[in-house]
């Protein structure tokens, strides 16, 4: 078993290539011309391909996270401020709808059979 061990340490190596014997010219420097034809980070950025951040790619999801929950804090807190229905009815805003909320969920109802429908 010794005597296979060496035998198999000694064994030559094959250094023969797994390409063809005569590779195409243009072809063994195309990844430096498209190295040296790539878009910059610039140009990436403003494809939506990169991310416009700095911030290092293993905290890039928990920014992302967070830019999402201040979003969504913003607008909690604009809806939160935001003046009522009567209040706008009173200052001219809003109109006054006098079909009941009944009749006015069967309208959108229709509207939206329609719509799948083809119709309207």
């Amino acid at each position: 078993m010794a005597d296979k061990d060496i035998s198999q340490a000694e064994a030559p190596i094959d250094d023969t290539p797994i390409s063809p014997s005569r590779p195409n010219p243009r072809r063994k420097n195309s990844l430096e011309q498209h190295l040296m034809h790539r878009p910059d980070r610039h140009e990436l950025v403003e494809k939506n391909i990169l991310p416009a951040t700095s911030a290092a790619p293993g905290i890039q999801a928990q920014q992302k996270e967070l830019e999402k929950h201040m979003r969504a804090d913003s607008l909690n807190e604009k809806i939160a401020h935001r003046p009522s229905p009567e209040t706008l009815i009173k200052d001219g805003v809003l109109h006054d709808d006098p079909r009941s909320p009944e009749e006015k969920y069967a309208e959108a109802m229709e509207e939206e059979y329609a719509k799948r429908e083809g119709g309207a």
